[in-house]
């Protein structure tokens, strides 16, 4: 929770800051990964924490991703508990038999004798010609797998606490950062605090309809559902799904329950998604207060182009979503108002860079 000793962080100072607690903490503790102690230190979430802790819990690992998933497994058997890094999301493909066959199924298959407290971070993202197999989000293919838990925080307040709540679990976490949102401020408390993990958190209250946002995706909604109350008087509900894996489909039917209406938007390719299941979950469990179908915003079914030209149509948007609700509502999108809401929701800078208009707060 937000309280009087919080002040502007970064989400990347607000990850190293999550570390920085825990590691003092428990010295079990460890973090190791591709570039940990490189001098850009992953996006600066592991800054100075080689110098301060030493190179026996902050070390860089070779480029033999199950393996060393493997080691990272036994360590956090035998009681220590591994922070492992990936720069990208899709590297983590090379240890899928780790993560799937033994990390997410020990706890089940020893009867909750044995426990693998591993907090993998993935760097999902787009932008800088990332091309096909750097740029994927592919938490629903992790999130399929029973015993394994995925959260993609979006504010840096969520960054530390769902990081350190990350850390004290005793099942694997993948914790999924979308690297647009490394600049982004909040105001983060000073002390060591948790945010429950499989919790959404409500970040824009509203009546006309609620969108369901995961990641980056969040921020792109939160932009919409502002232009939108201010140029047309629409209120928009955004809720920050925050988890992947325990998904709060509670709280997107409790928030159904007013407008009736339902956009879901998500960073992942559309077939398979989690925004395709939260869909599902909502209509099986509140198809009478549904007053039209639902609506998923996601990534085309075809891999993303390197150039930055041939992408720039790709990802969808604050005004992908601001036209998603106008269509559900029936608004027109030809007058004066519209052209407003048009003009207010272009970015200026370069399309495949960070929104560095939006630096919080929320």
């Amino acid at each position: 929770m937000h309280n009087s000793q919080g002040r502007e962080l970064t989400f990347a100072e607000a990850v190293r800051e999550g570390l920085d607690q825990s590691m003092e903490r428990n010295a079990q503790v460890i973090v190791i990964g591709e570039g940990v102690p490189d001098p850009k230190a992953i996006f600066n979430t592991t800054a100075g924490l080689r110098e301060k802790f030493g190179s026996e819990r902050v070390f860089d690992m070779p480029l033999a991703e199950n393996g060393m998933t493997g080691i990272c497994v036994g360590a956090a058997l035998s009681g220590m508990r591994p922070i492992m890094v990936h720069q990208r999301i899709d590297f983590a493909l090379l240890a899928m038999d780790q993560l799937i066959n033994n990390a997410a199924k020990w706890h089940y298959m020893f009867d909750g004798k044995a426990t693998v407290p591993l907090v993998v971070r993935m760097i999902v993202g787009r932008g800088w010609g990332q091309g096909p197999q750097h740029s994927q989000s592919l938490q629903a293919m992790f999130a399929q797998v029973p015993g394994m838990k995925v959260v993609m925080p979006t504010t840096a307040h969520d960054a530390k606490g769902m990081l350190v709540a990350a850390i004290e679990d005793d099942n694997p976490v993948l914790y999924i950062e979308h690297r647009w949102l490394h600049q982004i401020k909040d105001n983060v408390p000073i002390e060591h605090y948790r945010v429950p993990l499989g919790k959404a958190k409500m970040m824009h209250t509203g009546d006309a309809v609620t969108i369901a946002a995961f990641s980056y995706m969040a921020i792109e909604s939160l932009m919409a559902a502002k232009v939108l109350m201010s140029t047309l008087g629409l209120s928009v509900e955004v809720l920050d799904m925050r988890s992947v894996r325990p998904l709060d489909v509670t709280s997107v039917v409790e928030s159904v329950q007013r407008p009736g209406r339902l956009i879901v938007a998500d960073t992942a390719f559309r077939t398979g998604s989690i925004s395709g299941e939260l869909v599902s979950e909502v209509v099986e469990l509140a198809f009478s207060a549904l007053k039209t179908h639902p609506v998923r915003l996601a990534s085309p079914d075809y891999p993303v182009p390197t150039s930055p030209f041939m992408a720039e149509h790709y990802y969808p948007g604050a005004q992908t979503i601001a036209d998603a609700v106008l269509e559900m509502l029936g608004e027109p999108r030809s007058d004066d108002r519209y052209r407003e809401l048009c003009s207010r929701l272009q970015r200026s800078g370069p399309h495949d860079t960070p929104n560095r208009e939006f630096t919080g707060p929320f």
